[in-house]
């Protein structure tokens, strides 16, 4: 698909340390499902008239009809985008029709709240005319925001998740027993900070090797490599692990 590869693909970072990926959505894609949800708007709202025109102008007069469909219309424009993305599945028909989906920029599904802000501002991204404003912002920004997403920071992403990608990194550390016994929590920790790594900025991985110094009794890049060193020893067999670790010492983790 053209318009999904001239998009980007954002990294985001949790408040555990792992990124994840969105593929986020440009314009001409959103344009294109704006366009099917406003002829979908047009088709309820004439059909709308039609009925109402046909059968309610006996019952209740016709400035009331009246009335009672401009209440339809302007419910239909205000609220149309709203209910849908603030569903479960986080998109309009023309969105899902297109792969795409509103989300929080956290990868998180839009709370109500954040759906009524986006679409309200939608009368300031259309200024002066034909969503001009909104596509001069989301031309000018990484992640295509317009006004409505930065200020209810979220964010339209295809919905089909980018093809996962393990990470091939190379630990070069030389296997080392730890230096001191460690209990089944501590290794099962060491284990997982192993397998978590490669998912971490550098950053990430030398603070949380940190916390390990009494352990490695070295800080920074060094820390880290003892560390991946005991993992990787931990991960061996204990027949081929050769020395075992001595039976007392300092704790692993600071508290």
């Amino acid at each position: 698909m053209l318009a999904a590869r001239a998009d980007t693909l954002q990294s985001v970072e949790l408040a555990d340390g792992v990124e994840i990926q969105l593929r986020v959505a440009g314009p001409a894609v959103r344009s294109m499902a704006y366009t099917i949800d406003l002829l979908i708007r047009v088709g309820i709202d004439i059909g709308s008239a039609l009925l109402a025109y046909w059968f309610l102008p006996g019952m209740i007069g016709e400035e009331m009809t009246n009335g009672l469909l401009l209440l339809f219309i302007f419910f239909m424009e205000w609220f149309y985008n709203v209910l849908f993305e603030a569903g479960p599945r986080g998109a309009t028909p023309g969105q899902k029709s297109m792969g795409l989906r509103v989300m929080s920029v956290t990868g998180g599904p839009v709370t109500l709240a954040q759906a009524v802000m986006r679409n309200f501002l939608r009368v300031v991204d259309f200024m002066p005319a034909f969503y001009l404003t909104g596509i001069v912002c989301m031309l000018f920004t990484k992640r295509f925001q317009r006004l409505g997403d930065l200020v209810a920071n979220t964010v339209v992403t295809y919905a089909d998740p980018p093809p996962a990608i393990t990470p091939n990194v190379e630990v070069r550390a030389p296997r080392r027993a730890p230096p001191q016994v460690l209990t089944r929590e501590e290794q099962s920790a060491l284990l997982q900070f192993m397998e978590r790594a490669p998912l971490w900025a550098d950053e990430r991985r030398i603070e949380l090797a940190t916390l390990a110094e009494p352990l490695t009794q070295a800080p920074g890049m060094e820390g880290l490599r003892r560390l991946c060193g005991m993992a990787l020893w931990l991960q061996e067999p204990e027949e081929k692990r050769g020395t075992p670790p001595p039976v007392k010492g300092a704790p692993l983790f600071r508290s």
